[in-house]
C-alpha cells in the first residue's frame, strides 16, 4: 500500500484523537492475549479530550487515570509531561498504559514516549503507532531485544483524525507489551478493525 504525504496541518501537541472503534479494537487484542482490563487501573498519559476513556471502561477497566501535557478537557486526574515529569504521583503503584501518544518527527516522540512507557509501568502497554513503528533499527530494544513484546495488532481500516469519517494517508497498529515479569518467547501478529464497517 503506498503511503502519501498528509494534507493536514500539524496539530499543536500533536492532539490526534482516536476513534472509540480503535480503541475498542485493542480492548478485543488484549482480552485474546489473557490481559484483559477486568478490574485494573489503566493510565492514559496522551488523554486529549477523552476519547479513549469510555471504550476502557467499557471492556473492563476499574479505573481509567488519565493527563497530558496540557489541559483539553477540563477533567484530567492531573496535568503532565509524560516525557519530562519525574514521579507520577497521582497513579497507584499498579497500572497498565494505553495510549495513542505524539509521534513527532520521524517517531522520535513516540519512541521516548514507548522507553518511558516501559520503565514506568509494571503492567501491560498498549501504544497506537504506525504500521510500520516496529522496522527501525534504532528500536530493535522496543521489539527484537525486548523480552515484553508481545503482539502487534495491525489496523486494517484507517482512523479518520478529523472526526467527520475523512481517514488519514496512513495505516496504524497498536503495540503490545506484558507486564514486567512477563516474558514472550514469540510475539504475536493480529488484526482488527472497525466492525461499524462490516
Amino acid at each position: 500500500m503506498t503511503v502519501s504525504a498528509s494534507k493536514y496541518a500539524i496539530k499543536p501537541n500533536d492532539l490526534y484523537e482516536t476513534e472509540p472503534w480503535a480503541t475498542h479494537a485493542v480492548c478485543r487484542a488484549l482480552r485474546q492475549l489473557g490481559l484483559a482490563q477486568n478490574g485494573r487501573t489503566v493510565w492514559e498519559p496522551a488523554a486529549g479530550n477523552h476519547k479513549m476513556v469510555e471504550p476502557l471502561l467499557e471492556a473492563g477497566a476499574k479505573t481509567v487515570i488519565t493527563s497530558d501535557i496540557c489541559e483539553y478537557s477540563q477533567r484530567h486526574t492531573a496535568t503532565f509531561d509524560f516525557l519530562k515529569n519525574g514521579v507520577a504521583t497521582f497513579v497507584p503503584t499498579h497500572f497498565d498504559i494505553v495510549s495513542n501518544p505524539p509521534y513527532g518527527p520521524s517517531n522520535r516522540l513516540a519512541v521516548k514516549f514507548a522507553e518511558q512507557a516501559l520503565t514506568r509501568c509494571n503492567g501491560y502497554v498498549a501504544l497506537l503507532l504506525t504500521a510500520k513503528f516496529d522496522f527501525g533499527s534504532t528500536r530493535k530494544h522496543l521489539f527484537r531485544d525486548n523480552p515484553r513484546f508481545a503482539a502487534k495488532v495491525a489496523l486494517l481500516d484507517r482512523i479518520s483524525w478529523e472526526d467527520n469519517g475523512k481517514t488519514g494517508t496512513e495505516d496504524h497498529a497498536w503495540y503490545i507489551w506484558g507486564p514486567r515479569e512477563d516474558s514472550v518467547s514469540c510475539p504475536k501478529l493480529m488484526y482488527e478493525r472497525n466492525l461499524a464497517k462490516l
